[in-house]
């Protein structure tokens, strides 16, 4: 055979003890030249090959010049030898190469265990922005969480981009990175809806984002590769506030206060809302609130025991008032009457004003746009 080197099986003079042990080292020197070089029993019958011919040399000068008593003797000790070091190399090299064999599997430190604390840090900083979103109270607080969200889930795919996953999860971990993107393009078309006062309200918001393919592309890629993880249990843990299933319409009786406010005064106010939207009209002394009442498109409503002074009538609109946030959720606006409202009793007279809101090409009274971050508390 090529390269494998075959001991005789006999040579003159040998005995029976001979013969075995040269019968064996061959089967060990063939068997292990045919698992290859890289086999950590290679390089051990290679030296007993190197030390049997050695010690066959030594066996030919001894048999011309000793007895047959001394030859075998000598033999014997040879081979005890040749024995004993192929049993100290096999423990040696086989022992080192086991210590030295990387590590593998899902061993500490291993790619799995690494790869699996990386999903679960991955939906954090997402599922933080979220809550901080469900919460929001304010239109620049929800602004602000929503541009946050935005950016975690952009994140996300950027960190999963950044992994080498294991090769079974190879494609789910691809769908996964483009499930965050997706969501990131999503969380962004909210952020500009809110923008645009197209949702006014984080229950709007939610709803929408229940509905959005990005989130349902996160929860399915995720699904997929904890299935196609097994055991490995590959989970993706991004918590998302409960989402509304349909957008709602909450309304609220005309003339029914969102703040009632102290009314011991003699003065009236009387809304007629023609705008096409429900309207909570807020009566401010400066920034703040004294009283707001709601009216419903096409109706009219009368405020009475209104106290002395100048005030600055506000107007919301919107649809969906949401009795949480006291405010509209959806297509909300935020005006003010240009002309203060002076309130005055006397001895022989009180005040009456009716303010009227028409759609923006009709009425005979300015009005202007306000920052939701200046509109007074409702």
């Amino acid at each position: 055979m090529a390269g494998v080197r075959t001991l005789p099986t006999k040579m003159a003079g040998m005995t029976d003890l001979d013969k075995t042990l040269s019968a064996t080292a061959g089967q060990r020197i063939t068997t292990s030249r045919w698992k290859g070089a890289s086999s950590c029993l290679s390089a051990p019958f290679a030296a007993l090959d190197r030390t049997r011919q050695i010690a066959d040399n030594q066996i030919k000068r001894q048999s011309d010049r000793a007895t047959e008593r001394q030859r075998d003797r000598s033999i014997r000790r040879t081979h005890v030898a040749a024995t004993l070091l192929v049993a100290a190399l096999l423990v040696g090299g086989c022992g080192r190469a086991a210590r030295d064999a990387p590590a593998t599997g899902d061993a500490q430190g291993g790619p799995s265990a690494l790869y699996r604390q990386a999903l679960a840090t991955a939906g954090k900083p997402l599922s933080a922005a979220l809550a901080g979103m469900a919460s929001a109270r304010t239109f620049k607080a929800l602004t602000e969480r929503l541009v946050q969200a935005s950016q975690a889930a952009g994140q996300a795919a950027e960190q999963l981009d950044q992994l080498t996953p294991p090769q079974e999860v190879r494609a789910e971990h691809a769908d996964l990175i483009q499930a965050f993107q997706q969501l990131n393009g999503d969380l962004g078309g909210l952020s500009d809806a809110v923008d645009g006062h197209e949702l006014c309200a984080s229950s709007a918001v939610l709803a929408r984002l229940g509905r959005a393919q990005g989130l349902a592309a996160v929860r399915d890629a995720s699904t997929a590769l904890a299935a196609a993880g097994g055991a490995q249990s590959y989970k993706l843990d991004v918590q998302v506030p409960p989402t509304p299933k349909e957008e709602q319409r909450r309304r609220l009786q005309s003339g029914q206060f969102v703040r009632p406010g102290s009314r011991t005064g003699s003065g009236e106010l009387t809304i007629e809302n023609h705008s096409g939207q429900d309207t909570v009209i807020t009566l401010a002394l400066g920034k703040r609130t004294v009283l707001s009442v709601y009216v419903r498109s096409g109706s009219k409503s009368r405020v009475t025991g209104v106290r002395d002074g100048v005030y600055q009538v506000y107007y919301t609109k919107g649809v969906d008032w949401d009795p949480k946030a006291r405010a509209f959720t959806r297509d909300c606006a935020f005006e003010r009457f240009d002309d203060t409202f002076d309130f005055k009793t006397t001895a022989t007279q009180t005040t009456t004003w009716t303010a009227g809101l028409e759609p923006a090409t009709g009425g005979n009274v300015n009005a202007s746009e306000v920052s939701p971050s200046d509109y007074p508390a409702a």
